[in-house]
Parts: C-alpha cells; structure tokens; sequence
C-alpha cells in the first residue's frame, strides 16, 4: 500500500466505488478491477512528506553553511576559502549520485538542492574575494546553466524547478534595473531559457515545473507590449495568443504526443494570454463603434474557445466564461449605463448575469451528457 495523503485516499475511494459501479454494470471483471486498484496502490505517492522534509532540511542545512562561512570569511585564508568551496559542492554532487544510485531519491535531492545552492553561494563570495568583474545577472546566468547541467546529468526534477526559479531571478534582476529599456541580447534570454527548462521537464518528467514555464513567457511578452504600448501591438499579443491557443488546442500530428503529455496547461496559459491581449485592447480602444465590435468579437471568442476546448479542459472553460460575463458587464455599463441610470443599470446587469448563469449551467450538463456515452464505450 503507498502512503497517500489526504487528497489521494479521497481520490482511491472514489476510483473504489466507480469500479464497483463498473462491475455491477458488467462493464468490468472482478480480476480486472482488483487488478485495476492494484496497480494503482503500487504506484508511488504524488506527495511525499519524506521528500518534502528532505527538501526543507536542504535548504535549511544550506543556510546554516552559508551563515557559517560568510560570518568567518575574513579569518579564513583565500585558498583555503576556495578549495573548501570546491570540495563542499563536490562533495554534495558525490553524495547525490551515489543516494540516487543506491535508490534513495529523497536524499539524493536533497545533496543536489544543497550542491547547487553551495555553488551559487560559492560563485557570489569567491566574485567578492578576488573582486572579480561582473554582476548578479552573470551570476545567476551561470548557475541556471549549472542547474540545467544537473538535471540532464541526474535527470532531477528538483533542479528543473530551481533552474526554473533562476530564469525567474534573472528576468526579475532584469528588470529591477532596466524595466523601461532593451538593453543587449539580455532580454532575449528570458524565452531561451524557458524553452531550456520546457525541454528539461519531457525529459525528466517534471510536469509541475511548466506553471514556471509559462507564466515567464506571459511576463516576458506582456512586458515587450509595456515597452512598446499601442492599438498595433495589442492586436499583435493578441494574435499570438490565438494563434499559440488554436494551436495547442488543434495539434497537428507532430505536435499530438507532446501536447498529450502536458495535460491542460498549455491551453489555458494560451488562452490566458487571448485574455490578457483582449484586456490591452479594451485600454487602447475606450469609445465608439469600434468598441461595440471588440465587445462582439470578445465574446465570439469566448465562445469559440469554450466550443474548441470547453469540454475537455475546466481551466479553459472557466476563464472563457469570466471574459464573456465581464464582456456582457462592461458593454451593458458603457452602452447602457448613461441611459438608464445607476438603478436601471444594475437591473440588467442583474438580469445579464442571469443569463451567463444559464448558459453556464447549460454548457456543464451538456459536458457532463457528453462524457457519459465515452465512458460507457
């Protein structure tokens, strides 16, 4: 029996009772289902509690040693000081390969979490001991590189994650000094290094670490249309949105078995930059006819994606329902809401609301109808 937590025994009772309901239908074999539960409690755990404290006692141990050598540094000769930083990284990549040979992943993260971190921290204070040029982004750039390094070499998920948090840090330093400006080839290392992290994560099977992924490109796109702000470049950011969105949402052959590993993400994040370009053209265009027409087109969207992609992915489906009822409230408030005043106003945003509401529950039983017929077959 594998350790579960709370969410994973809700999740076996209820597997429990519709394979009981699958049987009582004839629709399964008692063999088959005692052998469909069995595999499933052979598998190991998606939460682990000893991995998370072996995470934790990393992080902790790494603090403690950082602390210890950076309040002693000066009364430390220099070439102990850098020898010493070269054993203590070796030796946590040593221990870890020998913890993952021996079958013991949890302590094997744990010496990588520490030997990459001991790196960046021993980068950072030999710079300072021999005042070597440079700066932090130059820092942080090389130890992604060595993260990425370590989850190829040992296939860790853990060093997907941190290389995924340096990508963030760099972009972060990044902007905290030239938020305003493109400065070099530094603002194209954003993308490069998502795309780095996504290949990481097929191969070694870090499926969490793409919510990284994909809110840096949204942050990274969303900020080249705060550099260059217009009407042009909303249509743009839009456009790729869509067309990013249709293609994850219509894969073609080549991209069928990629997109079927990554699950719902790809198109909600799609869709979630539709949404963000939708929102820079409602700035842009704040009257007229032409804000009617965004306001028909908003929703028509809403509506193709919920058609495209409705059924199969909740997170689609929910946000394309936010941005139709926003859209229905904000035509009704810029259209209306001179005309008939604050109460009447709130009457037909009632009424809207209704409506959306309807609709909504409409759309769930037609899913839910939908499924059914699948399942059975």
């Amino acid at each position: 029996m594998r350790p579960a937590g709370q969410g994973e025994e809700m999740y076996r009772g209820r597997l429990q009772r519709d394979i009981e309901i699958w049987v009582g239908k004839g629709l399964l074999e008692k063999g088959q289902a005692s052998a469909m539960l069995a595999d499933y409690d052979s598998r190991p755990a998606s939460f682990s509690l000893g991995r998370v404290l072996a995470v934790l006692a990393a992080l902790l141990v790494a603090a403690a040693i950082l602390l210890l050598v950076a309040s002693n540094w000066e009364a430390i000769p220099r070439l102990v000081r850098a020898i010493g930083c070269l054993v203590l990284i070796w030796a946590f990549y040593l221990s870890g390969a020998a913890f993952a040979n021996r079958d013991q992943p949890q302590l094997a993260t744990a010496m990588l979490l520490l030997a990459t971190l001991s790196f960046g921290a021993a980068v950072s204070l030999v710079a300072q001991m021999y005042h070597l040029s440079g700066d932090e982004m130059t820092m942080v750039l090389l130890w992604f590189g060595l993260a990425c390094l370590s989850a190829a070499l040992f296939r860790s998920g853990s060093q997907v994650v941190v290389a995924g948090f340096l990508a963030w840090l760099y972009f972060g330093l990044y902007l905290e000094a030239h938020v305003s400006d493109w400065i070099g080839w530094a603002p194209y290392a954003p993308p490069i290094m998502a795309a780095l992290v996504l290949a990481l994560i097929y191969y070694t099977g870090a499926g969490r670490a793409r919510h990284l992924v994909y809110l840096l490109v949204i942050g990274w796109l969303t900020w080249i249309y705060s550099l260059n702000q217009g009407l042009g470049m909303a249509v743009l950011y839009t456009a790729i949105g869509l067309a990013a969105f249709l293609t994850v949402s219509l894969p073609l052959p080549p991209l069928a078995g990629l997109l079927r590993t990554a699950g719902a993400a790809p198109a909600f994040y799609t869709f979630l930059v539709v949404a963000i370009g939708l929102l820079m053209l409602h700035v842009e265009i704040i009257s007229g006819p032409r804000l009617v027409a965004l306001g028909v087109v908003t929703l028509a969207i809403s509506v193709g994606a919920i058609g495209i992609r409705g059924r199969d992915n909740g997170a689609v489906r929910y946000l394309a329902y936010l941005v139709f009822a926003a859209e229905m409230l904000f035509l009704a408030s810029e259209t209306l809401g001179s005309i008939i005043g604050t109460s009447g106003f709130f009457l037909v945003s009632g009424l809207l609301v209704a409506v959306v509401a309807w609709l909504v529950i409409r759309l769930e039983r037609r899913f839910a109808g939908s499924r059914k017929p699948e399942m059975a077959a």
